[in-house]
Formats: structure tokens, sequence, C-alpha cells
């Protein structure tokens, strides 16, 4: 199974006050070493509990609140834009606030000190402890406060934005209770777990529920994670804590909650050990996550679109761009290649190769079997590391201008007006000097790429698989897919400097 974080407010109820692919530095675990003291474990009970306080007494110790101060900016009027808009109106008042304006009355921006907390848990006897990044994010001061009520410094060891783990160490020296990750659990849906944190700075708080399902994905921001959705009842201060299974195991670390009134509804969201335990071990050894890149915009593979490249299923991802002197051009990965496998592991979409490319080491040589021209191909590719943005390329607002007055879309193919690229073109739509494309002068009401707002400016740059020179050549695509019994055509359109891929359909009904 998986590990690490909790109660995150991006999904509605954070804890402290509220990711081309997914993999880390696979290092050793650095914490482990020759020691007479060992993780606690207990015993797993027969059947279903009649209580967990057993587990929870002996957990317990290892689990700790964090308390973080940071210094954020806040306007000169601070919190008190609020209070004021209760005298607006009154007589006066008004006057007042224009005459402090005019006289430069708006402060300059303050740096103000704030307070946070979380939770958190030792990992190592040395006094190695797992939190999440928004937690410990800008802090200034860490302060931990263990079972026994002590409160030791401590101090940042690394953090991962991308997962939102952190580790920090507490700085007194001395030999701490710790827990374990288990990534082996056979965790199933309806499993029993136990929570541990610091809910609202009440300090150690135990509740306990099933794991509702596996796998759970919460948008973009969170690429290379497959969080675990518990019922055990989590909130403000929670995260960073760990969930636990009944033999006392981390297997989850609480990081966000799904709530309409911003307390525990009973969907609570767990990072899970096992790749808690990989960002973890390189935290600790080199205060970082290093992430493979392959220099790829990619989309998940449509059912239209495996059917129009003759794949039995939809699986994979397609890539849309190659960004230049990437380690995909290097290597020879084209636009309109789909990633069918990294290193023999099946990809089933475009998440699936964010995190098998991110858990690359940069440097290392790697196979790629994709799909080009209707042929499987395997490319080798020497990944590099993922840059801090790597999506830092510029978006053109808007495509070049459509100039064919005299063009009648509805009688061209698939219901488009097209020339060819000129120069101007190619500038406007960062596309190289060589590369052939069609430009979209006007788009009937009836075309079957209407569904997809393509308008006039786009270009076409490529039609199953194939570039696109003249629009003889669009129309011989057309034709071939028809011959094969195919009823989609997968087209490559640029919009400003970026590429997307859409099915159109050929059927005798749609467009000429």
């Amino acid at each position: 199974m998986k590990a690490i974080a909790i109660s995150k407010q991006a999904l509605v109820a954070g804890v402290f006050g509220a990711g081309v692919a997914g993999a880390f530095f696979y290092a050793p675990p650095v914490f482990q070493q020759a020691s007479a003291k060992q993780p606690i474990s207990i015993q797993q009970p027969n059947g279903a509990p009649i209580s967990f306080a057993d587990l929870i007494e002996e957990v317990s110790p290892a689990v700790v609140s964090v308390n973080v101060v940071s210094e954020r900016e806040v306007t000169g009027m601070g919190n008190m834009e609020e209070f004021f808009e209760r005298f607006r109106g009154l007589p006066g008042f008004d006057d007042y606030m224009r005459e402090r304006e005019e006289e430069g009355g708006e402060d300059e921006p303050q740096t103000r000190e704030a307070r946070s907390l979380g939770s958190g848990f030792f990992i190592s006897e040395e006094g190695y402890i797992v939190t999440n990044n928004h937690v410990v994010q800008d802090a200034t001061e860490i302060e931990v406060v263990l079972e026994d009520g002590r409160e030791l410094k401590a101090e940042l060891i690394g953090t991962d934005a991308q997962t939102d783990l952190a580790v920090i160490r507490v700085t007194e020296p001395g030999t701490y209770p710790f827990v374990e990750f288990e990534t082996d659990t056979n965790l199933r849906r309806g499993d029993w777990v136990v929570a541990l944190g610091n809910p609202f700075g009440l300090g150690g708080t135990a509740t306990a529920g099933i794991l509702s399902a596996d796998g759970r994905e919460l948008g973009a921001n969170n690429p290379y994670t497959d969080f675990l959705q518990i019922d055990a009842a989590i909130n403000r201060g929670n995260s960073g804590g760990p969930t636990f299974d009944l033999q006392g195991r981390v297997v989850g670390v609480n990081t966000a909650i799904f709530s309409p009134t911003g307390g525990s509804v009973g969907i609570g969201f767990a990072i899970p050990a096992e790749l808690a335990v990989s960002v973890t071990d390189a935290l600790i050894k080199d205060g970082r996550v290093s992430r493979g890149w392959l220099g790829v915009t990619i989309q998940d593979v449509t059912e239209d679109m495996a059917d129009a490249q003759g794949l039995e299923e939809a699986r994979g991802a397609i890539i849309a761009d190659v960004s230049p002197d990437s380690p995909a051009q290097s290597g020879g990965l084209q636009r309109g290649d789909i990633i069918l496998s990294v290193n023999g592991n099946d990809t089933t979409d475009a998440t699936s190769v964010t995190r098998l490319v991110g858990g690359l080491m940069a440097g290392s040589d790697n196979t790629f079997t994709v799909l080009r021209g209707g042929e499987q191909q395997t490319i080798s590719v020497t990944v590099g590391e993922r840059p801090e943005n790597p999506n830092a390329i510029p978006q053109a607002q808007t495509g070049v201008s459509g100039d064919n007055p005299d063009s009648n879309a509805k009688d061209g193919p698939l219901g488009l007006a097209l020339r060819p690229l000129n120069s101007t073109d190619r500038d406007t739509l960062a596309l190289d000097d060589d590369e052939p494309g069609l430009i979209i002068s006007d788009v009937d009401s009836d075309s079957p790429l209407a569904e997809y707002d393509v308008r006039a400016g786009m270009a076409l740059l490529s039609a199953a698989g194939s570039p696109l020179a003249t629009v003889a050549d669009l129309e011989s695509a057309i034709s071939d897919m028809k011959k094969k019994g195919r009823d989609k055509l997968l087209l490559a359109i640029r919009n400003g400097q970026r590429t997307l891929f859409v099915t159109a359909d050929i059927g005798e009904d749609a467009s000429n």
C-alpha cells in the first residue's frame, strides 16, 4: 500500500490553518540502522476489535503535535477591512476614508508573525519526523510536542510540495519511540484504520474508521499521488498525522478532507505508505526529491482516439508536444506517439505515464514502447531531471488570423477552409521552419470539429499521424481511414503555442 499525508486546505479543509511522470529518487532507507530499539508493532486481533485501546496506547508515543511560526505579508490595514466595512455609509466615515487614501494613509505591506499547527510522527529513533509540506511551509520556527508533554525544537530536513510531504528532526539528542511504514499490507476497502493527530490543537486524538477507497485522484495539483480515502474523522490540525492498520503500521499520512462545512464529514484522504517511503527517504538523504523528466506534453487516449489508431482499448498517453532540446526530442520521441509502456510497465493514462517517468532517476536510460503510424516501436531515452517549472512555455492568447475571405468552409474537407502555413504563421505558433501544417480560415457550423470549439486561426498539423502540407494530404488521410473501415480520424490541432489531439467523425454522414 502507500503512506503519508493529512488534511489539506486545498480540498476545503487543510490542516495547517487553513505534478510528466511520477517518481522519486529511490534511495535505501537512510534511517534504518542496527539498533536494539525496534519499531512499535502489535499483534493483529482476530475479527473486528472490541476496542482499539491497546493499539492506540502502543503507537501514541510516536505521534507528535507540530507547532509552526512563520512570517506572512499583510496589507497595511491587515484584517481591519472587514471591521471598517460595517461603518461605511455612516455620516463622515466615507469622507474620512477618502482623505486617508489621498494622504497616503494606506500603509505599505507589513510582515507579521503567523502561527499554525499540525501533526507528525517519528519514523526513526534518531528523531526524524514525517509531516505535511503545507504544515511547515515557510516556517521560521518549528516546535513539536510529545505525548508526555515535552516541547522540543525541530529543524526542517526537506520538503516536497508535489506530494505535500516533509521531514523534520528534533534537535535534542535522544532515543525516540517510532513507527514504521508498511507498503505491503494488502489493505482492502472495508478494513479498519485508526488515525491519530492534533485536531484544532487539542493534542493526541484518536479516531477510527475504514478504508473507504484507494487510488483516489485529487486533481491536477497532485499528479504523483493516488490517495487513500478513509472515513476516520480528520480535521484541521490532523495534517501530517499517521493512519494505522490494526497492527500499528503506518499505511497513510493524513493530508486532506472533503467537506462543505470545513469539518469532518467522513471523507478524508491520506498519502499511501508506498509513496511516502520513497519520498521521505529522498528527503532525509538529499533534502529534496529528484524526479525524471521527458519534456513532453501528453493527454489521455480516448475511446475515439483508440478506435482511430486501431487500438483494442483506450490506454496510454498521446504526446501532444515535444519541448526543444528535451530528453524526449534527443531520444526520438515525436508528437503523435502513444506511450504504451515505460520499461515494460504498462501505462493506463497520462497520469500513470507522469508517475512512471517521475520515478525514474535522472540520467538513466529507459525504454518506451510507443505506437507510431499503427506500429509499435521501442525507443530508448535518457531522462533528465524535472525542472522547477517544466511548463514554462509561453501561451499565445490567440492563433494566427484567418485571412482567406474567399474560402468556403462548407465545401472543404471536414467542413474546414484551409491554407498552407507561411513563415509568419510558424513564428506565431512556435513551429519549426520546416514543419508543415494548414491554417484554418473558416469552420462550418456542421463541421465534426465544431464540438471542440475549433475556430479560424488554429492550425491542423497532422491527420492519422501523417503531416499535412496540403489540403490533398488531409483528403488522402480521410480516404485511407475509410478504406480501413474506420469512422474516426485522429487530428493534431495547434492553438496558440499548444497542441491538442482530437478525433473527427468521418462516417458517411460526416462532412465531405
